[in-house]
C-alpha cells in the first residue's frame, strides 16, 4: 500500500509542478509539460512493478502512435481561442477532436495490424 501512495505522491508532484511553473512562465511550463511525464512516469512504474524491459517496450511503442493524434487537441483549442470562443468550449472541442482522432488512429493501426 505504501509503493501506491509513493507513486500517486510522485506523480501528483509532477502535475502539480508543471501548472505551478506555467502561472510564472508559459515558456517553461511548456518545455516541462512537453516532455512527455505520465509516459515516462508510466514506463517507470511499469518496469518497477514488472522488471518486464519488453512490456515496456510495447507501452513504448504504442504511445508513439497515440501522440500523433493527441496533437490535434493543441491545434484545435488555440485556434478556438483566438476565434473568441470561450476556455471552457475551446478545451471540450479539443478533447473531442483528440477523441475522434484516437478512434481513427486505432481504425488504421488495425486495419494495417501495427
Amino acid at each position: 500500500m505504501a509503493y501506491y501512495l509513493v507513486k500517486v505522491l510522485v506523480s501528483s508532484i509532477l502535475i502539480v509542478l508543471v501548472s505551478e511553473i506555467a502561472k510564472r512562465s508559459s515558456v517553461f511550463g511548456a518545455v516541462i509539460a512537453s516532455v512527455p511525464l505520465i509516459s515516462v512516469i508510466a514506463m517507470i512504474w511499469l518496469y518497477m512493478d514488472t522488471g518486464d524491459i519488453q512490456k515496456v517496450r510495447d507501452l513504448a511503442a504504442s504511445i508513439v502512435w497515440l501522440v500523433i493524434p493527441s496533437l490535434i487537441l493543441f491545434i484545435v483549442m488555440p485556434i478556438m481561442i483566438d476565434k473568441g470562443f470561450s476556455f471552457h468550449v475551446s478545451l471540450f472541442a479539443g478533447l473531442g477532436a483528440m477523441i475522434a482522432s484516437y478512434g481513427l488512429t486505432l481504425v488504421i493501426l488495425n486495419m494495417v495490424r501495427v
